[in-house]
């Protein structure tokens, strides 16, 4: 960790001392959880060896089940919105205590913002202020415990981040439309767009909607609100019909439970870090004996342990996914011939499309799919298409680690290769063509290979040891994607068919 003069180091002591002494009067407000609960789970965390934290992230996880069970029969309406808020509160408090009160905090200031500020002003303010909120846990978190992995406040803070960051363009978006003024984002954000703002307790319960909150995925204000008032269900001739969600709801928990194996197993054989001290030792892949194993075996060791990392994630946003289905909250609606459209409200990662992508912006599309939308509507097309900036604040939004943004900053090169590819040698190998199967075989092996190099930095965080891991694999995935650049740049563009632009 990068040395901070010691004037620094005095002002941030004091200024966390200060907001470190008004944790006893936060956790006073923690009334949601018995304390009997809160003893079982640490007999449960010690019968199994894990640590309470872990133990109680994942048993919130899955008591959204069961809440969802309870969700699904409650009355549309306000009634939803408490239910949704009361349990997301509950969540909070069992999973990180006195901490839950950052977000009711965050949620509360934001509501504030909406009430007073014109709403030009608001698309502004309110994602400022999230993004600061939530960059200071981050920074908080680097400075207390730099490296660390122990559970906290940032990873629902930077849910809530999206959704507030959403509201406020939705909001700005409605006034736009409703006056009939010319404006492309909004066109492309109508769907979303709100016309009038949320009373407080509508907008608790999405900020505090409990089968999302741990894990995401954000979802839109009037997707939420659909869910609760019940249109989601109207078909088009005016009736409303529930669809049959067991499928929808089942398939994604019992693939995290897969994920969840996959996790344990992998990670046991193929560690990235030191089992016995992540935060502290040379990470595993890159102690003197590790080094010492052939090329191959050690990058395939690399590929897996990769795997096994995003498991975990796959864990979490399969949970939720089902969590969210429960209660119909991922549903699509009703096409007009009176068919279910789906379930891909609440859909967070393809695993498989992601596995299996043959060009990096389909690898992007399927992982994290909620958050990529939200970089998409509300970053992408408001900044004029700008990668820098999508990538920029997918950075910011995860912390301040220099291995994010060592991350951030080499995935660029591997997407402009890709789409000199899809301009100078697509054209050449159509659908039809018999070489189309190997052809989108090589990207995928060019897009993989490529792309878990890139992404150690993420799971190493410390940028020492980031540059180390690229060394120990001498660069190859920058100078590849460096070589394919310029031999692509070369290629001459494909002719236009005349016949067509005719």
């Amino acid at each position: 960790m990068m040395e901070i003069p010691e004037p620094i180091t005095l002002v941030l002591d004091q200024a966390i001392q200060m907001v470190y002494s008004f944790e006893p009067l936060a956790a006073k407000t923690v009334v949601l959880v018995p304390d009997v609960l809160k003893a079982q789970v640490g007999v449960a965390a010690d019968a199994i060896g894990m640590d309470v934290e872990t133990v109680s992230y994942v048993f919130g996880l899955l008591v959204c089940y069961p809440l969802g069970l309870i969700m699904a029969q409650i009355p549309f309406g306000m009634a939803r919105h408490l239910f949704s808020f009361l349990l997301g509160a509950f969540l909070l408090q069992f999973t990180l205590g006195s901490q839950w009160i950052h977000q009711l905090i965050s949620s509360l200031v934001a509501y504030a913002m909406i009430v007073v500020l014109p709403r030009k002003t608001l698309k502004t303010v309110l994602p400022v202020f999230a993004m600061l909120y939530m960059t200071a846990g981050h920074l908080h978190r680097q400075y207390v415990n730099y490296l660390g992995w122990d559970l906290d406040f940032t990873g629902c803070q930077m849910v809530l981040t999206m959704k507030l960051y959403m509201i406020a363009y939705n909001l700005y978006d409605g006034e736009l439309l409703a006056k009939g003024i010319d404006n492309r984002a909004a066109k492309k954000c109508a769907a979303y767009a709100l016309k009038d703002k949320p009373n407080l307790l509508e907008f608790l319960g999405y900020t505090f909607c409990f089968s999302n909150l741990l894990a995401g995925p954000a979802s839109e204000f009037s997707v939420y609100e659909q869910a609760c008032n019940g249109s989601i269900f109207k078909m088009k001739d005016g009736s409303y019909k529930r669809p049959d969600n067991l499928f929808a709801t089942i398939r994604p928990l019992l693939e995290s439970f897969v994920a969840m194996g996959a996790f344990l197993y992998l990670g046991g054989q193929f560690p990235l870090l030191d089992p016995t001290d992540p935060q502290h030792n040379t990470p595993a892949i890159l102690t003197a004996t590790f080094l010492q194993k052939p090329f191959l075996a050690r990058y395939f060791h690399a590929w897996m342990g990769l795997l096994g990392v995003r498991q975990k994630y796959y864990f979490g946003w399969k949970n939720a996914e089902g969590a969210q289905n429960i209660w119909y909250a991922g549903f699509d609606g009703w096409d007009e011939n009176g068919k279910a459209i789906g379930w891909e409200t609440s859909s967070n990662v393809d695993i498989i499309g992601f596995e299996l992508a043959s060009d990096v912006q389909n690898m992007s599309k399927n992982w994290n799919k909620k958050t990529s939308f939200w970089l998409t509507r509300y970053v992408y097309i408001r900044t004029g298409g700008s990668l820098l900036a999508v990538y920029s604040m997918s950075a910011f939004w995860h912390g301040f680690y220099p291995g994010y943004y060592i991350f951030f900053l080499s995935v660029p090169i591997a997407t402009v290769c890709d789409r000199l590819a899809k301009k100078k040698i697509s054209p050449y190998i159509p659908p039809s063509s018999s070489f189309y199967p190997i052809y989108c075989a090589m990207g995928t092996l060019a897009t993989t290979v490529t792309i878990n190099y890139m992404i150690l930095p993420f799971v190493l965080l410390a940028g020492s040891w980031s540059i180390e891991a690229y060394k120990s694999f001498f660069f190859f995935g920058h100078v590849g994607s460096i070589i394919a650049f310029g031999l692509l740049s070369v290629l001459p563009s494909p002719k236009k068919d005349k016949k067509k632009t005719a």
